[in-house]
């Protein structure tokens, strides 16, 4: 699980382009290499993935056709920055929301307002993704925790203040920019259910 905290930005490094395959590595925090191992999960732009090797202070990962055509992974340069998360240990503060890191799929950025000392950012959203979508909910992006500002028929924005704009990639974010797009679980688990109930005739 991770809590939607983003600890850095770093660049992302192909290391390697196969057929449906890509492998990955990032550097390593001081913090983020302590006592990680093999196995263990970081989210790059909110995508939940395994180390597969760890040297000379950089994390490796292998990442499927499935993850690189459903995330904006696929379509990252070499050198592009990616928001970091460790995945959370026992004890760390819950600052965001819990987030899995299972990206429901990407939203397309169509506007981004600059008033004085914040942005606005707001992103285009089919009907399917809207059905979870509520003002004042919370919402993952780029494996960023943020609450919901407005939401419209198809579209819906957030507020992002300075420290976040300062400790993320979204203040290098351009209109049609894809971002990774995870709902709030038990938000998700609300509406399937109750929409469930209803087709079968218990509401």
């Amino acid at each position: 699980m991770f809590t939607g905290i983003v600890q850095n930005c770093t660049a992302l490094k192909i290391e390697q382009t196969l057929d449906q395959f890509k492998s990955f590595s990032i550097s390593l925090t001081e913090r983020q290499a302590d006592n990680l191992q093999t196995g263990a999960s970081i989210a790059l732009n909110g995508v939940c993935l395994t180390v597969t090797r760890i040297e000379q202070g950089r994390a490796y990962f292998d990442v499927m056709m499935e993850t690189l055509r459903a995330t904006n992974l696929g379509q990252l340069d070499d050198g592009a920055l990616v928001n970091v998360e460790r995945a959370a240990r026992m004890g760390d503060d819950i600052g965001g929301h819990l987030m899995s890191g299972h990206v429901a799929s990407t939203a397309a950025l169509i506007a981004i307002d600059r008033p004085a000392n914040n942005w606005i950012l707001w992103f285009a959203v089919s009907p399917q993704q809207r059905r979870y979508l509520f003002s004042k909910g919370f919402v993952g992006l780029n494996g960023c925790s943020l609450t919901i500002g407005e939401v419209q028929a198809d579209r819906f924005n957030v507020y992002l203040i300075p420290e976040t704009l300062a400790v993320t990639t979204f203040d290098q974010a351009q209109v049609g920019t894809l971002i990774n797009l995870e709902f709030d679980a038990h938000t998700q688990a609300i509406v399937d259910t109750l929409e469930r109930m209803k087709g079968e005739g218990a509401l």
